[in-house]
């Protein structure tokens, strides 16, 4: 499926590019600290998947009552809605393919190297 997305030939080797291209760009969150992009897209993430997860039970349980709460917030203001589930995407794709600012390389990179006095230094900043 990945590869019919990106319209590549479903092989091993592609398979792994990508895999490779998703473990280079971020850090799985074990660095902690980050800068305030990365907070805010964690933070919709959490109201992303929460608010599909109710979309998913009301599906399930085939209730006539709408359970999407972006919709039933912002359901006068369609252009607003739609900006939220754009940001909810865009911060998906922050977390797929990790923050470039220099405080997420930083944090990044004292991770990888075993260096638990910069991810301190990084959270007190």
């Amino acid at each position: 499926m990945k590869a019919l997305l990106l319209n590549l030939p479903e092989s091993r080797s592609n398979r792994l590019f990508i895999i490779n291209l998703i473990k280079k760009n971020m850090c799985n969150g074990k660095c902690g600290g980050g800068c305030a992009v990365k907070k805010t897209a964690k933070i919709l993430l959490i109201i992303g998947g929460l608010n599909w997860g109710l979309v998913g039970l009301q599906m399930l349980f085939a209730s006539g009552s709408n359970w999407d709460v972006v919709n039933l917030l912002l359901g006068s203001w369609p252009v607003v809605e739609g900006v939220v589930y754009l940001l909810v995407g865009i911060a998906a794709l922050i977390k797929i393919f990790g923050c470039r600012c220099k405080k997420c390389k930083a944090t990044c990179a004292a991770c990888k190297a075993g260096n638990t006095e910069g991810m301190d230094m990084e959270k007190k900043m």
